[in-house]
């Protein structure tokens, strides 16, 4: 995913680089990726459109940048969770626990991606994207599917259908969730958790 960088490029700070970057976010994500353009992003940066170009190539590497390192971290939770041998209940919790926490961290890259990675995966550059979405599925309906064959859940749950509508609960919460809320990303996962698999769970 790495590109080549011109040679009038610098490198920023990393500070400012994340600035940068968070700003172009809320940009995409209010304008979508159509839409929105170098010049834009750098009005909203309070710079000129050329400067903008010292530090990135394109806009396709903004966005670029911005849902690779938003997957980059969404996997590194993910792996965790799916490594440490917890249970299909605890799992699906664990996974909840941190899709909120990327809510909270990236909020505006998760809104981009919901938006836009249909028509960005089918571009060569952003094939990661799709190869993502088969990982996570595989990574939801493996984990139910456990539960099922264990018992942990009903025996008649539609796993894909489940897979489906856990899915898009937990993150259209982007389109509403802003860090520093009432709720913390933790206490949003559990009301939802508590939700969702008292609906699931098998009943005593």
């Amino acid at each position: 995913m790495a590109t080549t960088k011109k040679k009038n490029q610098v490198s920023a700070s990393p500070e400012r680089r994340r600035e940068l970057l968070g700003t172009a976010a809320e940009v995409f994500a209010a304008h979508g990726y159509n839409a929105t353009t170098v010049r834009r992003i750098a009005d909203e940066a309070g710079m000129l459109a050329g400067s903008l170009y010292y530090h990135f190539d394109s806009k396709e590497s903004i966005v670029d940048e911005i849902l690779s390192t938003f997957l980059d971290e969404l996997w590194a939770g993910y792996d965790a969770v799916l490594a440490a041998g917890l249970g299909p209940r605890e799992t699906i919790e664990a996974l909840v626990t941190e899709s909120f926490r990327e809510i909270d961290r990236h909020r505006a890259a998760v809104a981009i991606y919901q938006k836009e990675s249909r028509h960005l995966s089918a571009l060569p550059r952003f094939r990661y994207l799709a190869d993502s979405q088969e990982k996570f599925e595989k990574a939801w309906l493996g984990t139910l599917e456990r539960g099922v064959a264990s018992g942990a859940f009903r025996d008649d749950l539609d796993v894909r259908l489940t897979y489906r509508f856990v899915r898009d609960t937990v993150w259209v919460a982007a389109s509403w969730y802003r860090p520093g809320g009432h709720h913390a990303p933790e206490e949003i996962a559990r009301q939802y958790l508590s939700m969702v698999l008292d609906g699931i769970a098998v009943r005593d």
